[in-house]
């Protein structure tokens, strides 16, 4: 049975500890600031380590909000944390007090605290919700995460949107510009106090396991494991180099080879049972091995089930086998097989697992149970286990040092590196926390040390106007309104600090130039109009001088094209300078390169560098059919039979025709710009030149401070730009209307305001066009997917139609596919960046589900990169939750009743079986 807490309306003070009274431990110094900081009335953004214990000051929030009975609301940037604060809540306030909304679930969401994802709350923001009304606090929790390339702008647009009255309460990872966070924070909500804390509560020890010896990575005699400048353990680069000295030895001798043909004897890193091994004697689990790759996981569990270990005792593995079967009572006996259930499950019972993306949630969501049980003692995981769930270790383990980040291999940043093994050390479990990387030829300690111990992680904002954040900016305020709050985003904040520096270099320019005006008689003597006539004649000098150059350079290259073989030519510059014969003219008429025989016997391709016969050829001569030029004695033949053709020609007078052609006529504008400078009163002063010296150094100042000006405007006006380019665009396409000089939001454009996708333009156009009229129910789940599925792999896969089940269906997505081309292509000429492209690689599969209910010859049917394997369980339930949000949205926003009818039908087809069970 629930306890219900009772909740105090008292001073700041009551309220703290009545909240405290709650807990069954102590707050730590920065959870009892930003507690009070928030019972004062501030807002408060908390930057502090990964289990630290920030979401303590989110749940005092919801405790204010309860004592005061107003609304909180709580916010996760994915679902399974909105699941977990949800189940946390729940079990100290009771179900009736607290409610969920993701997107997949909608629980008691009229409650008093609300927890959702982020983007349920933004989408609340832009319809004016009414659950709204007597909001008082908003928690962030993982508010890094407005960094994030494709959803971080969510974040920005909700602290920028909510009412001026509700206090925000912002939970952070350790970052290094906290302060300019929350200065922008400040700037944008007011009051806010900000709290940073670097202390880590469970201190972390770094090792490296060489072979099956686990040594320090510091050298902790000299401090403990917060200190900074700590040094490479010594004992460790001992042996690492004795290691290194036996495999150089070793592969002196002959010996024999492993089966793929590696000489025995060379340093292999251990297995995983073998490292799991070490740990456990060492009495370092539960652990978390972070792999980068899904197979990789789930390979991992297989290699530890083929050894001997074992992890639990009798009683674990009791307790275990209930939670399984209770977890996983909903599934049929058919979907069991299908996704390899009795190996997961023994894996389970011998107290390992896997945990990734690719696993089917209702098992995902069992590890963790497991593992917070202290039941499964060995989880072998992807990074995105570290992107906030509560599942920490008392060891860290990281196989390698780099990652595959879709596109190539790169090393792990520190912040990659602090964010995975900030989950050792269980906070009131364990007295301290370990990380282990495991030590090959290829890793430096002094890299690893590196990692571990930098502390820089700056938070970039990834804020850009999107189509449906314009169209609802323009509804809801108008441009002019809508420029001043991308003025206040945390992206413009970050791009003023930018050009603070050119900025300041502006100011200095300007108290330059008052210094040289004043020397000059002010910023309107005439000795200023005096140097930029003067200027103005040489940069027209120089304009007719390059005109000229590329005239006689044109003229040059067709002289050179022209010539034929046996033409007799000057060649009038460079050493091979005199007379020369044509044996091959020039391949390329753009870069002529002719080959010719010099009088001299030099053989070469000469260009206009080396040929001013603008005048054509001297005359012309008999060749051979062949000449060998590698013979010498032909080419001196030759040049002697091109010295006797020549003496019958008038060379002097032809070279002088071919020199340089007399200057043309003059520029009537550089006349005219001369005789101004000579009438000009500044041109008769005694002291002109000096003057002009001054005059001078003022326009060059005055040149680079515009330059400056120019920076400065591209970094402060670029979200402005992009958002009057998205105007622009919509409102040729119809979205938005012009009336009275004022843009007003179409039928159309409402429609577009109520679809949040990452390709809602193109949804709101094949809505409002009538492509997707007519499919049914599975066809129009097949139709949403291709806009939003995105392959794991390079090459184009299966995109020419030939797994698309029916005629109907390809032709909406033909249809689809020619919208997405003339979107782009309007896109390019706005200068806005492309949308993505339709993938049709989960069309198969999610139309064979929807229609058959089938798993197996659903999974079967999805794309998997051209690898021949099936669609992992995880990754075909990800992209039908995917299609489900887009779907509902489909349900509400289409134009007409058919198709929202069909939406609905096709939620009711998808949402079914491993779909629907512990969808979270």
């Amino acid at each position: 049975m629930t306890t219900r807490p009772e909740v105090s309306d008292g001073s700041s003070a009551d309220s703290l500890a009545a909240f405290t009274a709650l807990l069954p431990f102590s707050l730590d110094d920065f959870q009892v600031r930003a507690c009070e900081a928030l019972a004062q009335g501030h807002g408060v953004l908390v930057c502090a380590p990964t289990g630290a214990g920030k979401t303590i000051v989110g749940e005092f929030a919801v405790h204010l909000a309860l004592a005061a009975g107003r609304k909180c609301f709580y916010t996760t940037p994915i679902k399974a944390l909105s699941n977990q604060k949800h189940n946390d809540l729940v079990a100290r306030y009771g179900p009736e007090r607290i409610g969920l909304l993701t997107g997949d679930q909608s629980i008691n969401g009229d409650a008093d605290v609300v927890v959702m994802t982020t983007e349920v709350l933004r989408n609340m923001l832009y319809a004016d919700s009414p659950a709204l009304h007597g909001l008082s606090y908003v928690v962030m929790d993982e508010v890094h995460f407005l960094a994030d390339r494709m959803r971080g702008a969510v974040w920005e647009e909700v602290i920028l949107h909510l009412p001026e009255e509700v206090r925000l309460v912002s939970l952070s990872a350790t970052v290094s510009n906290a302060e300019e966070f929350g200065g922008w924070i400040k700037a944008v909500r007011g009051d806010t106090t900000v709290v940073v804390d670097e202390h880590r509560p469970v201190p972390l020890w770094q090792h490296v396991l060489v072979g099956k010896r686990l040594l320090d990575l510091f050298d902790y005699r000299a401090s403990g494991p917060a200190g900074r400048n700590l040094l490479v353990d010594p004992e460790l680069l001992r042996h690492i180099a004795h290691r290194r000295e036996a495999d150089r030895l070793l592969d002196w001798q002959p010996r024999g080879r492993g089966r793929q043909g590696r000489p025995q004897g060379v340093y292999r890193t251990p297995g995983r049972p073998e490292v799991i091994t070490v740990l456990e004697q060492a009495r370092l689990l539960p652990a978390i091995t972070f792999i980068f790759s899904r197979a990789g996981c789930d390979a991992a569990v297989k290699q530890c089930l083929r050894s001997s270990l074992r992890l639990t005792t009798h009683e674990e593995r009791a307790r275990i086998a209930e939670i399984v079967d209770r977890r996983t009572a909903d599934l049929n006996d058919t979907d069991l097989i299908v996704l390899d259930f009795h190996e997961w499950r023994e894996g389970l019972l011998r107290g390992l697992a896997a945990h990734h993306a690719g696993m089917l949630p209702t098992f995902r969501h069992t590890v963790e149970e497991l593992f917070t049980a202290g039941l499964v003692k060995a989880v072998f995981a992807t990074e995105t286990l570290a992107l906030g769930i509560n599942m920490p270790a008392r060891t860290v383990v990281l196989e390698r040092l780099v990652k595959y980040n879709g596109e190539q291999h790169m090393p792990l940043t520190p912040g990659e590196y602090t964010q995975l093994t900030g989950r050792a050390g269980r906070r009131g479990i364990d007295v301290e926390g370990h990380a282990v990387v495991l030590w090959n030829p290829d890793v430096d300690p002094a890299e690893v040390a590196g990692l571990a111990s930098t502390r820089t992680f700056p938070l970039r904002s990834s804020f850009t106007p999107t189509y449906n954040m314009t169209i609802n900016l323009v509804h809801q305020m108008g441009p002019e309104q809508a420029h001043r709050l991308l003025e206040r985003s945390f992206a413009q904040y970050q791009a003023d600090r930018s050009v603070l520096g050119l900025v300041r270099g502006v100011e200095r320019g300007e108290r330059m130039l008052t210094e040289l005006a004043a020397e000059m008689g002010g910023r309107d003597a005439p000795i200023l109009d005096y140097v930029r006539l003067r200027g103005k004649i040489t940069e027209r000098e120089r304009a007719q001088s390059r005109a000229s150059r590329l005239q006689r350079r044109q003229a040059t290259n067709d002289a050179l094209a022209a010539l034929r073989r046996g033409d007799i030519i000057s060649i009038s510059h460079g050493k091979h300078g005199g007379l020369a014969v044509v044996l091959e003219p020039a391949r390329d008429d753009d870069d002529p390169r002719p080959l010719v025989l010099s009088e001299h016997r030099w053989a070469g391709r000469i260009s206009s560098a080396d040929y001013a016969g603008a005048a054509g050829p001297l005359g012309r001569m008999s060749l051979p059919k062949h000449v060998e030029l590698r013979n010498p004695r032909a080419r001196r033949d030759l040049a002697s039979a091109l010295r006797s053709a020549a003496g019958n020609l008038d060379v002097p007078s032809a070279r002088r025709r071919s020199g340089p052609a007399p200057e043309g006529d003059i520029d009537p504008e550089l006349i005219a710009l001369r005789n101004r400078v000579k009438a000009h009163s500044a041109h008769s002063l005694p002291d002109r030149e000096e003057r002009a010296r001054l005059a001078e150094r003022y326009l060059r100042v005055e040149r680079d401070n515009a330059q400056l000006r120019q920076k400065i405007s591209a970094a402060t006006n670029s979200l402005a730009q992009t958002f009057d380019r998205i105007v622009v665009l919509l409102t040729e396409r119809g979205f938005i209307t012009t009336t009275d000089d004022s843009p007003a939001v179409t039928d159309d454009g409402r429609l577009l305001a109520r679809i949040y996708s990452e390709s809602d333009l193109l949804v709101a156009e094949c809505l409002r066009t009538g492509v997707w009229e007519g499919l049914d129910a599975a066809e129009l789940a097949a139709a949403l997917s291709s806009v939003l599925y995105e392959s794991r792999r390079d090459g184009p896969g299966a995109q020419d139609g030939s797994d698309i089940p029916t005629g109907r269906l390809r032709r909406a997505l033909n249809r689809t596919r020619a919208l997405s081309g003339e979107l782009r292509a309007d896109e390019h000429r706005h200068r806005l960046p492309p949308s993505r492209e339709p993938d049709t690689g989960f069309v198969a599969a999610i139309h064979r589900w929807a229609a058959t209910g089938d798993l197996a010859s659903a999974l079967a049917a999805g794309d998997t990169g051209g690898t021949g394997a099936s669609m992992s369980a995880g990754d075909f339930v990800r992209w039908c939750r995917q299609v489900l949000d887009l779907a509902d949205q489909v349900r509400n926003a289409a134009p007409t009743p058919a198709l929202r009818a069909t939406a609905k039908r096709a939620i009711n087809d998808v949402r079914r079986g491993v779909v629907a069970v512990d969808a979270g």
